[in-house]
């Protein structure tokens, strides 16, 4: 009888706070919502033991009761999910876990190289984005190509396929990349050196990657690297957009984003500004692309927004699938770059093999050809994302039920996420020294003086996704990256100001928390 009572009574409790939890931060009372969670988790912990002796711990996921499953774990660890989730990971005999938690689906996260292949390739069909997942992203990527299933999601690729080709990558070579790099991000360095100016050389990645991705899917150059300008109010709308959707999946109870939405406040308002200030950017590119294609006829442009355009699609479908792009071209390739060149700053040893290798190179501009040989920057690139991949975590929703290879039973719903932050950290997967920046684990052999590089098994590196959805900006991303790289490394040498480890932060495309501060100098060339 007493079990009983408290049983109901910590059921009302999770009712009572639930409530709490939303008024509080509807009206943004913060300081007294972390204290009420705090008494609450205590409370229900105490009542909890004395129903269920002890939490159930199955050795595949964090402790879970009855009822609230592991929520009081998971706010316990909701400023370190990432490193919490991969230690749960890596203490699993099979590297995955089962999370269940109150107002949020069965989860099931995998760092196995196999479930991944499972999902991403073997049964695809039976693991699609699913609706939860364009729900959470819906508002803001709507019917673009990372936010949709079946047809639409087949028409858009095909459509984008175009825009990756061979003939693509060299035109992006001799035109954009030589053009954005040559004539306004090593000139802005030279500036920055001569003054000894303190910089945050991710916004500057960022703002190069924003203008590469504009001229390559849109057509148009936003001027966004000139630093003389104001800051874009897109680019400030598309971070808006991003935190708040990507904080949308993570949040403890989904009702709270939800209701907010209802009632149209707190950031769920925030949201709906970000949005429509970006939509009206791209619908307005998009009026004036379909004018100059009346005007001129289609012999206006290679890029991406001008083939959908002539192929005759709905104005919505352009614009989603215009953010879309921009949205993955601006953030991945900059957070790549940005820890790389962090890492190397770390790792003199390498820099220095790196400039080795570049300056085996002709003197002459960077092209497609000289840029396939630099085997070691690849690595190095590889290696960085490994450790720090832009997308820390991608989730698929069950169609039917079904097993994973390793014995996980799935159920119709379940959210099944592979985490390729976490893989990257597993020593079945990457052995004892996973922790150490090590380009050389990319090559066939330990040398990296005209080795061969490793084809690794992509469900063990998903970084670009896998299967039928592999990234098609692969080879371009590369490309841009070693060819921004590569023209940066041997000019200048850059050093970051502060002792502080940067910290690693997952929203839709992950990034360094406040940015990388450093300081440009020019590189010696008479040594």
């Amino acid at each position: 009888m007493f079990q009983n009572h408290q049983f109901i009574q910590g059921i009302h409790f999770c009712h009572l706070y639930a409530n709490m939890e939303i008024f509080m931060t509807l009206f943004g009372l913060l300081p007294l919502k972390f204290v009420l969670v705090s008494v609450f988790l205590s409370v229900l912990h105490a009542i909890l033991c004395k129903v269920c002796r002890a939490p159930k711990l199955t050795g595949h996921g964090p402790p879970t009761y009855p009822i609230i499953g592991c929520l009081i774990s998971f706010y316990k660890n909701r400023t370190r999910l990432l490193d919490w989730y991969t230690e749960l990971l890596a203490e699993s005999a099979t590297n995955t876990i089962v999370v269940n938690r109150l107002g949020a689906r069965r989860t099931i996260v995998t760092a196995n190289s196999e479930n991944v292949k499972y999902m991403l390739k073997t049964n695809f069909n039976n693991f699609p984005k699913g609706k939860p997942f364009t729900e959470i992203l819906g508002d803001f990527l709507g019917y673009g190509i990372f936010n949709v299933d079946g047809e639409l999601w087949r028409m858009q690729r095909k459509l984008a396929s175009h825009a990756f080709s061979t003939n693509s990558l060299r035109e992006l070579v001799i035109s954009k990349l030589e053009e954005e790099v040559e004539n306004q991000l090593l000139p802005l360095l030279e500036s920055l050196a001569e003054a000894s100016e303190v910089v945050d050389l991710q916004d500057l990645l960022r703002r190069l990657a924003f203008n590469l991705i504009c001229k390559v899917s849109l057509g148009v150059d936003s001027c966004y690297l000139d630093r003389s300008l104001p800051v874009s109010p897109l680019g400030k709308a598309f971070d808006m957009a991003s935190e708040i959707c990507a904080k949308r999946g993570a949040a403890p109870l989904f009702l709270v984003w939800k209701v907010k939405k209802w009632l149209g406040v707190g950031s769920e308002k925030r949201l709906k500004d970000a949005v429509e200030e970006v939509r009206a950017y791209v619908e307005e590119i998009v009026r004036d692309k379909k004018k100059k294609i009346d005007e001129v006829g289609e012999n206006c442009g290679e890029d991406l927004l001008s083939r959908l355009i002539l192929a005759g699609h709905d104005v919505v479908v352009i614009r989603d699938m215009a953010i879309s792009f921009i949205m993955a071209g601006r953030d991945t390739t900059s957070a790549a770059m940005t820890w790389l060149f962090w890492l190397l700053s770390c790792h003199p040893v390498i820099e220095q093999e790196l400039l080795k290798e570049i300056k085996n190179m002709e003197e002459s501009l960077l092209d497609y050809e000289s840029l396939k040989g630099l085997k070691l920057l690849k690595a190095s690139l590889c290696e960085s994302m490994r450790l720090y991949p832009p997308v820390a975590w991608d989730s698929k929703h069950a169609m039917v039920d079904d097993m994973l290879p390793d014995g996980t039973l799935v159920q119709a719903g379940d959210r099944v996420t592979y985490f390729p932050y976490g893989m990257g950290r597993m020593e079945a997967l990457w052995g004892r020294d996973w922790y150490e920046f090590r380009p050389s684990r990319w090559f066939i052999e330990p040398s990296y003086q005209g080795g061969s590089l490793k084809k690794v098994c992509p469900y063990k590196f998903p970084v670009f996704q896998a299967g039928p959805r592999v990234c098609l900006g692969k080879e371009m991303a590369f490309i841009q990256m070693k060819y921004v790289v590569a023209s940066v490394l041997r000019q200048f040498k850059i050093k970051p100001v502060g002792p502080e480890k940067p910290v690693f932060v997952p929203l839709l495309t992950a990034h360094m928390a406040g940015g990388l501060k450093v300081v440009i100098q020019k590189r010696d060339h008479s040594r």
